[in-house]
C-alpha cells in the first residue's frame, strides 16, 4: 500500500512540475508577446508590421527547436532546466535590450527554448506517469500553458502600466520564483522504473500495418501545421484585433486571460477521453471548435462574441497537442520521439506563416477580417480531412 501511495504522490509531483514548466516555457517564454504587443504599439516602440516579424520569429525558433530535438542527446531534466533558466534571462533582456535587433534574437531563442522544453518535459512527465501509473493526469500537465497564458494576460497588462520594460523585466522574475519551486523535482525517476510500471504503447507490427501507420503518420504532420496556422493569428493579436473592434472599452485586455482559462478545463477534458476513441476523430472536433471560435471574433465582433470566440479557441488548445502525441504514440510507440519532432516543426512552420501573413495584411487594410477568415478555413479543412481519413481507416 505504501508503494501505491508512493507511485501516487510521484506522480502528482511530476504532473504538477511539468505543469508549470510549461506554464513558463509556453504561457510566459513564447506567448508573453501578446499581451506585451499592445503595450508596446502603444508606447511607438514598434509598428503592427514589426510585431508580425517578432512573432514569426519567436515561431521560427520554435520550429528550430523541434526539429532539433531529434538529434540532442542530453538528458532530459538538463534540457528542461537549462531550458526554463534561459527563457526567464530571455524575458527579462526583452526589458533591459532596446533595439529591434536585439528583441528579434531572443525572441527567436525563447522559441527554441520553448520547444526544447515542451517536447523533453513532455516525454520525461509522460514516462514518468507511465512509471507511477497515473497516465490520467497526463491532462494535468498540459494545463500548464493555459496557467501560463492566462498569468502573462492579467500580470502583463497590469505591470504593463509601468511601461513594457517593467512589464518584461516582471514577468521574467517570476519565471525565476517559478522555476525554483520545482528545480529540484526533476532529479525524480533516475532510478530505473519499477517492474509494477504500466507498460508503454508498442507500435503496430506487420506490412499492412505499417504502410498504413506510414500514411497516417504522415497525414498527422501535415494536418498538424494547419492547426499552428489556423490558431496564431488570433493568439498573437488577439488583444489588438479586440481594441481595434471595441475601442474604448477595457475588456480586450480580459480576453486573452479568458482565452488561457479555456485551455485549463479542456486539458483536463481531453486527458480523460478514453483511449479507444480514435485520436483523428478527436482532432477533427478540436479543429472545428476552433475553426468556429476564429470565425465568431469576425461575424460577431461584440463582448459576447469576442468572449465566446476565445473559450473555443483556447479549450481544444492542448487537447489538440495531446490528442496529436497520443497518435504518435499509437503509430511509433516508444519510438514516437521523432514523429512527435515532426509534427511540432510542421506545427512550428504554420505558426511562422501565420503572422508574417497576417500582420502586413491588417495593416494595409486597417481589419484582421481577411486573415481571421483563411486561417477559420484552414482549421475547418484540418477538421475535414482528419474525418476523411478516420472514415477512411474504419473501411480498411
Amino acid at each position: 500500500m505504501s508503494g501505491v501511495g508512493q507511485n501516487r504522490r510521484g506522480a502528482w509531483r511530476a504532473a504538477l512540475a511539468c505543469m508549470v514548466t510549461l506554464a513558463v516555457a509556453m504561457g510566459l517564454g513564447r506567448f508573453a508577446f501578446t499581451p506585451m504587443l499592445p503595450i508596446m504599439l502603444h508606447e511607438g516602440k514598434l509598428q503592427l508590421e514589426a510585431g508580425g516579424v517578432l512573432a514569426s520569429l519567436n515561431y521560427l525558433g520554435y520550429f528550430l527547436g523541434a526539429v532539433s530535438c531529434a538529434a540532442i542527446g542530453i538528458k532530459a531534466k538538463s534540457m528542461v532546466r537549462g531550458g526554463l533558466a534561459a527563457t526567464a534571462v530571455l524575458l527579462v533582456g526583452m526589458g533591459v535590450l532596446h533595439s529591434f535587433t536585439s528583441w528579434g534574437i531572443l525572441r527567436t531563442a525563447a522559441g527554441v527554448m520553448s520547444a526544447w522544453v515542451f517536447v523533453f518535459a513532455s516525454g520525461w512527465g509522460l514516462r514518468r506517469l507511465a512509471e507511477t501509473n497515473s497516465p490520467a493526469l497526463a491532462g494535468v500537465i498540459y494545463t500548464g500553458p493555459g496557467i501560463g497564458i492566462a498569468m502573462t494576460g492579467l500580470l502583463g497588462g497590469a505591470l504593463g502600466r509601468w511601461g513594457s520594460e517593467a512589464g518584461w523585466i516582471g514577468l521574467g522574475l517570476l519565471a525565476v520564483v517559478l522555476v525554483a519551486l520545482i528545480w529540484r523535482v526533476f532529479d525524480d525517476g533516475d532510478l530505473p522504473a519499477s517492474g509494477s510500471a504500466a507498460a508503454a504503447p508498442v507500435a503496430a507490427t506487420g506490412a499492412a500495418a505499417s504502410a498504413s501507420a506510414r500514411s497516417d503518420a504522415i497525414w498527422l504532420v501535415a494536418l498538424y501545421g494547419l492547426a499552428g496556422f489556423g490558431y496564431i493569428i488570433t493568439a498573437t493579436f488577439l488583444p489588438v484585433i479586440a481594441r481595434q473592434a471595441l475601442p474604448g472599452s477595457p475588456w480586450p485586455d480580459f480576453f486573452w486571460p479568458l482565452f488561457g482559462l479555456a485551455i485549463i478545463p479542456g486539458a483536463l477534458i481531453g486527458a480523460r477521453a478514453p483511449v479507444h476513441w480514435d485520436n483523428r476523430l478527436l482532432l477533427a472536433v478540436a479543429y472545428a471548435l476552433q475553426a468556429l471560435g476564429v470565425v465568431l471574433s469576425v461575424a460577431w465582433p461584440t463582448i459576447t462574441g469576442f468572449a465566446l470566440g476565445s473559450l473555443l479557441l483556447g479549450m481544444p488548445f492542448t487537447a489538440i497537442t495531446l490528442f496529436a502525441m497520443r497518435d504518435a504514440r499509437r503509430l511509433r510507440g516508444n519510438a514516437a520521439a521523432g514523429l512527435i519532432g515532426y509534427a511540432t516543426a510542421s506545427y512550428g512552420v504554420g505558426q511562422i506563416i501565420g503572422p508574417l501573413f497576417a500582420a502586413p495584411l491588417a495593416q494595409r487594410t486597417g481589419s484582421f477580417q481577411l486573415p481571421l477568415l483563411v486561417a477559420a478555413a484552414a482549421l475547418a479543412l484540418g477538421s475535414l480531412l482528419f474525418a476523411l481519413v478516420w472514415s477512411k481507416s474504419r473501411r480498411q
